[in-house]
């Protein structure tokens, strides 16, 4: 089997990051499916909007032959169940931490909905160059100090030093732009809610997920579940992927 396609029997697995970080916070999971047989890819983001993002996944997508699930952390909700609507091989969805938003929904109106979140607070604006003319717009990181406390309270500090110094911005367009037609409306969905999740914030997660009609699994952790509790994630994900697939005569 190709690393880059699934077969009937098994799709290939598909994990997508959210704000503030990169495909390595997979790097857990990645492993534990790996070892299963999984072929299992993690692109990174351009983190620049849902719109934008959404497209770029996509375009992987389209590339992968036979079946995928698709999973997504935080953010990455929002960009797989944009992307799913996009192409006709995913089967799935998973949503970790997530955001599983509807149509015409925005990400920087919902979050400010959550108890349970204390991101907003803690982030701190940039200016990125836009490639037009000189122009730039802004993006949003997390303030190192306040990282541990609204992102990973649940790892080491060490751990979430490195973790706050190699944070990838997001462009605030990703608050703003507003989510089309979801894909949890038409394919199968599973959810892990982190009980101790801050930033998006574990109450707007358990909602979202009930309205998706995902199986949910409450696993406690904080934000980064598939960090701190990588053998949890993986086994939502394999049972998801067992549910989908197709068995051979």
């Amino acid at each position: 089997m190709s690393e880059r396609a699934g077969t009937a029997s098994r799709p290939t697995i598909v994990l997508v990051h959210g704000a503030f970080a990169d495909g390595s916070s997979w790097d857990g999971v990645i492993e534990r499916l790996q070892h299963q047989g999984y072929a299992v890819e993690a692109p990174a983001l351009p983190l620049r909007g849902v719109g934008v993002d959404a497209g770029y996944v996509a375009s992987v997508l389209g590339q992968i032959d036979g079946p995928v699930l698709l999973v997504g952390h935080s953010y990455g909700g929002a960009v797989i169940s944009n992307a799913a609507t996009q192409v006709a091989n995913v089967v799935g969805l998973v949503f970790v931490a997530a955001f599983a938003p509807d149509t015409d929904e925005i990400l920087g109106d919902v979050t400010a909905e959550s108890k349970d979140s204390i991101l907003m607070p803690a982030l701190r604006q940039r200016e990125y160059p836009t490639g037009r003319n000189g122009e730039t717009a802004p993006e949003f990181f997390i303030d190192p100090a306040m990282f541990r406390s609204a992102f990973a309270a649940d790892l080491p500090e060490a751990r979430t030093a490195v973790m706050a110094a190699t944070q990838r911005p997001i462009a605030a367009a990703a608050f703003s732009d507003r989510s089309g037609a979801p894909a949890w409306k038409s394919m199968p969905s599973w959810a892990v809610v982190a009980t101790e999740d801050k930033a998006a914030g574990a109450d707007l997660v358990r909602t979202m997920a009930r309205r998706a009609g995902a199986d949910i699994v409450e696993i406690d952790s904080s934000h980064v579940v598939m960090v701190s509790q990588p053998e949890a994630v993986t086994d939502v994900i394999v049972q998801a992927a067992r549910s989908v697939v197709t068995p051979r005569a």
